[in-house]
């Protein structure tokens, strides 16, 4: 037994450790960046597979790495070196197919989520010249066709091509009109819900462009008041406001019309595909096959529950049906990016639900099923591609743990491979041919490693351990994350959780709690990966916080992904009510305290359950929140909800606006006058609602941002307010 003098030096010593430690403060998170973690950015994998290029001395040099001693080899170009250049910064680059050339972006401005306008480069290594795509204006999406002679873009609506052995521009299309027609480029539901920018391919010759034609002129539009504002200031708009429309399909509206056209550069003939005569549906992808006569088109019907791969003869005209999918409940996005045909011309993969769980298969090019390649109750996550040289399929899954997602191989004998050791959240990216691999892994308590591995799977060499980050880390008194299970309101069901409580808690002490979350569809906020947020300042202020993925979340299958089918919010908030309820009755959280926060699919959530849970909850914060799915756009909410028209009760009976009178709590509602995703119509009618219910509620407008609301100061002072709030509400 211990001495009791050497008992008291050891608390001493505790004690005096955690007084010397840091305070986590806002501007440590969003000002100082001092938990800020490295990557390895902007890396491009050359045709040998051996080396790599990274852009470097602040977006003015491309130099190139070898992967197997990670030195640098050669500088590739620095700007600084060539006379009179137009170019002062590179945004991002590619090379042709010889890497003889390479197209330079510059003068980036973002349009919505993935698009944006640039200002575009060809520099000839040979002759050391650098010029200007295009002398017409801004470009979009400009892409080296396959064998490295001409470069696609779209401007204006309009698809062009330019030819770099001649320095010749040709406009393709010529009816590209704002808010009616779009070429080559997606409308923005496409954009946002499929979740692609490019809408044109080239053949895998060069031989023929094909492109998905967007006619929006049946698409109602929505209108954005934009202010004066700061950071950046609109001055033409001090005093009267500007107006901003653009096309938004909303539930149960009118959708693009779209159509496929493919354009042969040498005969300059465009020729449309048959897609079928139904016009409501979707083109969410277009690939070439192998064959440069044959194009891939994925069609889906309006309720996104009927899949069909069609092959159209790109010489002709017509198309029939590679692979049909059918699925009771509606077929993920995901799977469009995930068709890829191989290279020997005869077979493609796809991934599919149909077991329960999403898996890949291995199809001929006459659309028969020839093998699944991975099978199990478990989901993968992403595949990556296919190793002709060592017949492999990479990909990734969740099959340890629905927390933690590992890298694999697999061959077509189903001999399986783990790729990655480190237990934790893992990211990869292969070189081309597959001969190296950069992987990311990070877990609860351990900050982002970033480590080269060779084919064989062995370690070539650390890139980034952030180091400094765990060091700093040190320096702090964090709580650590408590992974739990919660029961579900089903009482059968069990969820995934986390929860940190404040360190150096006393007996008999009732902490104040709130639950972050998220809980959208096919999402996943509860996993093994490191995260210091603001969450964690709120721990240190003597807050307890947990995080819960109902059911409807990703990485369990299809039946927990997809029951909350036609019903959106009901039985997410039933599950976050009832583990609300669970944690309120643990003996050092305050039952009177509970509050819950969320953004977006979080933010309709939070205003939902603290309605729908006015007994449990004492505060909500709601950010960007959707308060009626009926203003929300047609290709995700009917997705998940079928249209208003079809499924009145599902929309109403799951709304925030139908719960008003049940607010008994603190509800704070932030929106961005500028969010072109989700509407501050959305949070401008539910206080309305809330107002004739003569409920009192708290609203902070942000001008001019869009649903991230940052910029400037902004991310600070919204933080601020959320902290003050809480503490003024809560503690």
């Amino acid at each position: 037994m211990r001495k009791f003098s050497e008992i008291l030096l050891a608390i001493i010593l505790f004690c005096s450790s955690l007084s010397a430690q840091q305070k986590l403060s806002l501007n440590d998170l969003f000002v100082n960046g001092t938990f800020y973690t490295k990557g390895v950015y902007g890396l491009r994998s050359m045709n040998d597979g051996e080396h790599y290029t990274l852009l470097e001395g602040n977006g003015s040099q491309i130099v190139k790495y070898s992967y197997k001693t990670g030195l640098p080899v050669q500088t590739l170009l620095d700007l600084n070196k060539l006379e009179n250049c137009p170019v002062k910064y590179i945004n991002d680059y590619e090379f042709n197919a010889d890497e003889s050339r390479i197209l330079l972006c510059t003068n980036k401005k973002t349009i919505y989520r993935r698009s944006f306008t640039a200002d575009y480069y060809v520099f000839d290594f040979k002759n050391k010249e650098i010029k200007p795509l295009s002398e017409g204006g801004s470009q979009r999406l400009a892409t080296f066709s396959p064998d490295g002679s001409r470069i696609a873009f779209v401007r204006d609506n309009d698809l062009f091509i330019h030819d770099l052995r001649f320095g010749s521009e040709r406009q393709i299309t010529n009816d590209g009109k704002y808010n009616y027609i779009i070429n080559g480029a997606p409308d923005w539901v496409y954009e946002e819900e499929f979740a692609f920018n490019k809408a044109f391919e080239w053949a895998p010759n060069g031989s023929a462009l094909a492109y998905i034609k967007f006619n929006e002129a049946e698409v109602r539009e929505f209108q954005m008041n934009m202010f004066e504002g700061r950071n950046p200031s609109l001055k033409e708009n001090e005093l009267y406001p500007s107006n901003y429309s653009y096309k938004y399909p909303k539930a149960g509206e009118k959708n693009s019309k779209v159509s496929v056209y493919v354009y042969d550069v040498n005969d300059r003939t465009t020729l449309k595909m048959d897609t079928g005569e139904e016009e409501d549906i979707y083109i969410p992808r277009i690939r070439w096959t192998k064959d440069p006569k044959k194009l891939a088109i994925i069609r889906l019907n309006r309720h996104q529950n009927k899949m069909e791969i069609l092959l159209a003869n790109a010489k002709v005209g017509s198309a029939t049906p590679l692979y049909r999918e059918e699925n009771k409940y509606y077929i993920d996005e995901s799977n469009f990016d995930n068709l890829v045909f191989l290279d020997n011309g005869t077979q493609f993969v796809i991934t599919s639900e149909k077991s329960g769980y999403m898996h890949l298969y291995l199809y001929d090019i006459s659309g028969k099923e020839k093998q699944a390649l991975t099978k199990g109750n478990y989901d993968i996550a992403n595949f990556y591609g296919y190793d002709p040289a060592r017949k492999l399929f990479y990909y990734s899954s969740y099959e340890e743990s629905p927390l933690e997602k590992y890298i694999y191989s697999i061959n077509e004998k189903g001999l399986k491979k783990k790729l990655t050791p480190t237990k934790g959240w893992n990211e990869v990216s292969f070189s081309k041919n597959f001969n190296y691999y950069i992987n990311t892994v990070s877990n609860s308590d351990m900050p982002p490693v970033i480590t080269l591995y060779n084919a064989k799977g062995k370690t070539v060499r650390v890139l980034e351990d952030n180091q400094q980050v765990r060091e700093t880390t040190r320096k702090y008194n964090l709580a650590k994350r408590e992974y739990i299970q919660i029961p579900a309101a089903d009482g059968k069901t069990m969820l995934n959780a986390w929860i940190m409580k404040p360190l150096n808690s006393k007996a008999g002490e009732k902490y104040p709690l709130l639950i972050t979350q998220y809980s959208g569809p096919n999402s996943q906020q509860v996993r093994n990966s490191w995260s210091i947020s603001w969450l964690n300042y709120l721990v240190q202020e003597g807050f307890a916080v947990a995080c819960i993925d109902p059911r409807g979340t990703a990485a369990r299958g299809e039946e927990f992904r997809k029951c909350t089918y036609r019903q959106l919010g009901k039985l997410e908030s039933d599950d976050i009510i009832a583990a609300a309820k669970y944690l309120a009755e643990q003996p050092d959280i305050d039952a009177q305290r509970v509050g819950i926060w969320g953004w977006s699919f979080g933010g309709f959530m939070s205003s939902l359950c603290i309605m729908k849970g006015h007994d449990v909850f004492s505060t909500a914060i709601a950010i960007a929140p959707v308060t009626n799915w009926r203003y929300y756009d047609s290709i995700y909410t009917e997705r998940y909800m079928r249209t208003p028209q079809e499924n009145e009760k599902g929309y109403d009976e799951n709304s925030p606006m139908n719960y008003v009178g049940q607010l008994k709590g603190n509800l704070l509602l932030c929106h961005g006058t500028a969010d072109d995703n989700v509407h501050v119509q959305n949070t401008y009618e539910l206080s309305e609602r809330l107002v004739q219910a003569n409920k009192q509620f708290d609203m902070a407008i942000y001008t001019n941002r869009n649903h991230n609301i940052n910029g400037g100061n902004t991310t600070l002072q919204l933080y601020s307010r959320f902290v003050k709030y809480l503490k003024e509400r809560m503690q």
